[in-house]
């Protein structure tokens, strides 16, 4: 075999393995980019795009929490951190099932899977066991609920679309509680 076609093998794969192929993106940033898109080619408001970006982080958000929950429902140690994924898990389901009916209603595309981000805390939490997973669960919780409450209490009122704004309202208790039952199995996990 001569020096260059050697290289060209050698080489080859490389190039294959660095292309943005489409298993490359990532499923949210996807969805932002297509919501754009579409955006762009319609005579649409800032404030639509605002919800169409509440929506996507709506659904990433409650894709994760559903996911680390039914992990959570599985590995936890603490009967207070299965009682909170259990919850969760219960609850997420039929909001993320509502969020892809009113999507497709409002013709915005949503993530069909975690972020690189979000999959990539999935594998540190599923590593872990015992009361460490337990910690690092509800520190997962806490944090997307902190930020879901206020997105869903900000959306309750300004969304531009009465229907986002109804299905804001509708969640927004929802994620308080959960917020709240998460605080609460905190306080009883050992430091």
């Amino acid at each position: 075999m001569r020096p260059a076609q050697l290289t060209a093998l050698l080489v080859l794969p490389l190039f294959t393995a660095c292309s943005g192929g489409e298993s490359n993106k990532d499923p949210v940033a996807e969805a932002k980019f297509q919501n754009e898109k579409r955006i762009g080619g319609e005579d649409i408001t800032a404030k639509q795009e605002r919800d169409a970006e509440f929506m996507v982080t709506a659904a990433n958000r409650s894709m994760f929490d559903l996911e680390i929950s039914q992990i959570a429902k599985r590995k936890a140690s603490s009967p207070d951190v299965k009682y909170v994924a259990e919850a969760v898990a219960g609850q997420h389901g039929p909001m993320q099932t509502e969020l892809k009916t009113l999507a497709e209603k409002k013709s915005i595309v949503l993530p069909a899977s975690l972020g690189g981000d979000q999959a990539k805390q999935v594998g540190e939490l599923t590593a872990l066991n015992g009361a460490a997973f337990d910690r690092k669960y509800i520190e997962l919780l806490e944090e997307t609920h902190k930020k879901s409450v206020d997105n869903f209490d900000d959306m309750s009122d300004d969304a531009y679309d009465g229907d986002i704004r109804a299905f804001a309202a509708k969640y927004l208790t929802t994620l308080k509680n959960h917020l709240e039952a998460a605080e609460k199995a905190a306080d009883q996990l050992p430091k």
